[in-house]
């Protein structure tokens, strides 16, 4: 089973060695519950502008859930069981990524705590999309819900066609959200003039200390519009993992300033020290992986000159 950004391997050797440490696994209340409550102890809460509400800045990434063995599937089911008792509800997945989205309906209806989690798909990145409600339909059906939190139109695709069946659904409480992404640079002047021209509660898009371009694009817009940022690929996206670029390599003894231990953590806790983002979506596909990722959004940030250390050590790095 591979990671959303391709390079489980690599950061499962890193675990292996002792990199991540454990976090311990304790029973999580509703979502729906959880929503007007205090956060848990150290849980980096973000709010959405458009409705106050907040959420945890770590979620999950699922592209890689589109599995079908016992054992992979077994290890997913251990992810999100686990997920909500420590601290995380957002699932961030999308008609794309093959049957992930099947996989996880099934996995939330067998567990029953579909109401535990802040439950985000998309729209066909590509391909015949006249269908209009029907295609929308696809990801209710799939995920075997009747209510989807985020709705996001996938990388900009579409955008106009499926914008008034969105639109309606919303309008019909099926839909408590509208989103818009885009994880490639070249999709940026396409995400700033949908922007422009539609009303959007979130924006999706790619951020990490490696990929700094949205920091001077569309982040200022996501503020200025008052937007919700979902922020994919934190550690490198495309086929480009920030994993083999540190391995062997200890993570700076100043990192514990902002509670960081591990890489994974050092990359979450860079991209959530901007004030616009709401919440990050790495892949998660292993407990070792969801323990660590739920780490990374606990404690303390990085303050703006600690932001600029971190980007200086990143780009000293061999490539």
């Amino acid at each position: 089973m591979t990671d959303h950004s391709g390079f489980s391997l690599s950061r499962r050797a890193l675990i292996q060695a002792g990199v991540a440490a454990g976090v311990a696994v304790t029973v999580g209340e509703s979502f729906a519950a959880a929503a007007n409550a205090p956060a848990k102890p150290g849980v980096i809460m973000r709010t959405i502008p458009s409705t106050g509400e907040k959420l945890p800045a770590v979620g999950v990434g699922t592209n890689a859930y589109g599995v079908s063995s016992a054992e992979d599937l077994a290890e997913l089911r251990k992810v999100l069981s686990a997920m909500p008792g420590l601290g995380g509800s957002v699932i961030d997945t999308a008609q794309a990524y093959g049957t992930s989205e099947e996989v996880i309906g099934k996995l939330l209806a067998d567990l029953g705590n579909r109401d535990k989690f802040f439950l985000a798909t998309k729209t066909p990145l590509a391909g015949d999309i006249s269908g209009g409600k029907a295609v929308l339909d696809n990801s209710f059906r799939r995920l075997g819900v009747s209510k989807i939190d985020l709705l996001q139109i996938h990388n900009v695709y579409g955008l106009d066609e499926l914008m008034p069946h969105y639109m309606e659904y919303k309008a019909a409480g099926k839909i408590r959200y509208l989103g818009v992404t885009t994880s490639v640079d070249r999709q940026y002047e396409q995400m700033r003039a949908a922007l422009g021209k539609h009303k959007f509660d979130f924006m999706q898009i790619d951020y990490s200390i490696g990929d700094r371009t949205a920091a001077d694009n569309l982040l200022p817009m996501a503020q200025e519009k008052g937007l919700a940022v979902l922020n994919n690929t934190p550690f490198g996206g495309r086929g480009l993992s920030y994993f083999p670029r540190v391995a062997g390599k200890p993570v700076p003894e100043w990192a514990k300033e902002f509670d960081a231990t591990t890489w994974a953590q050092f990359f979450l806790k860079y991209n959530l020290s901007h004030p616009v983002i709401t919440a990050a979506i790495p892949g998660t596909t292993t407990m070792a992986f969801l323990e660590d990722n739920q780490a990374g959004g606990r404690g303390r940030l990085p303050d703006a000159a600690m932001r600029k250390k971190m980007e200086e050590f990143w780009d000293a790095l061999p490539a």
